[in-house]
Formats: C-alpha cells, structure tokens, sequence
C-alpha cells in the first residue's frame, strides 16, 4: 500500500517525512546526513506514538526496538504497513 506522510520538511540537509495512522502510531522516515543509509540513497525509519499533536519516538513495539536505516523505499512501505497494523495496546 501507498502512504502519503501529513507532513514533510528539510531536516540536517536532507528530508523527514512524518505518517501518522488511526492508531495513534505512525513513523518518522528520514534521509539526511546523520542516517543510516543516506550515502547510497537509503532511508532510516523510526516508529512514533502520537499524544493529542505531539509525538515521540517509540521502542517497545512488535516492529522494532531501535531505528531501522539501510532501507530502499519498498522495505519504508512494508514498515509503514506493519505500523499501521499495529495494537493499541
């Protein structure tokens, strides 16, 4: 599935795109100088938690405990499903 972040901007020289699901997940997708990956054109995926409009980054889902670089577009996709997926718990 195709997803379109609510919002994008410049971050550290490169890009963040942010997503946000009816779960109250969503997931902070960057490329820029200080990710993992950004040399050969790879992005980086941390998954998020929403609170009303804030949100921070989260360690303790079945998606993963850290951040996730290294990856090419259609692994962002598989992630970003596998978060929109995920329990409220």
């Amino acid at each position: 599935m195709s997803h379109t972040p609510f919002k994008e901007r410049d971050l550290n020289g490169g890009t963040q795109k942010l997503y946000r699901f009816d779960n109250g997940f969503g997931a902070s997708v960057v490329q820029h100088s200080f990710s993992y990956g950004s040399e050969y054109g790879q992005w980086e995926l941390a998954v998020i938690k929403f609170e009303d409009d804030d949100w921070h980054l989260t360690y303790d889902t079945e998606v993963t405990d850290d951040v996730i670089g290294r990856l090419d577009w259609p692994e962002v996709e598989s992630y970003l499903d596998q978060i929109e997926a995920l329990q409220v718990a």
